[in-house]
């Protein structure tokens, strides 16, 4: 599954303005909600529980903020961008830029687990790193994810 089949250009927020991890969550998911109808406090609660659970702020400036949930049809990808950093609670403590947000159906586990493998496996590579937080508008956030999107 390519990244670019889920994500949306509705759901990429490059100017996040929030300060703190609740913050990031109500940005991410606020076009989700409106999108959707899902109730945006359900699901910014679904996300808190999770990170109850340990941080998905993985470090090196990456957070990937996952959950799943009951009464959700397909899967939903959001990206997130902030430029300052926001303290995520990352495994190494340092300010994460760059998020990538994935709710799934309760029952498609797999899915979830190769999406988010994937997104991982992008991000581990630096040039693509820079190249997301150096872009200008969502058009651009989607070709780069394109660009190095590929089928393995």
């Amino acid at each position: 599954m390519k990244i670019l089949s889920v994500l949306k250009k509705e759901y990429i927020n490059i100017n996040l303005h929030a300060k703190d991890k609740k913050g990031v969550l109500d940005e991410l998911v606020t076009p989700v909600a409106q999108t959707t109808g899902a109730n945006h406090d359900e699901l910014v609660k679904v996300l808190l529980e999770r990170e109850r659970l340990g941080s998905t702020g993985i470090g090196n400036g990456i957070g990937i903020p996952h959950g799943k949930l009951k009464n959700l049809n397909e899967l939903i990808l959001a990206f997130g961008l902030s430029k300052k950093g926001v303290n995520f609670e990352s495994m190494d403590g340092r300010p994460t830029h760059i998020f990538f947000l994935l709710l799934t159906p309760e029952d498609s586990a797999g899915l979830h687990l190769k999406l988010l493998a994937r997104i991982s496996r992008l991000l581990k590579d630096e040039d693509f790193k820079h190249l997301l937080l150096n872009a200008k508008d969502s058009q651009e956030i989607m070709s780069v994810i394109d660009a190095e999107d590929k089928d393995f």
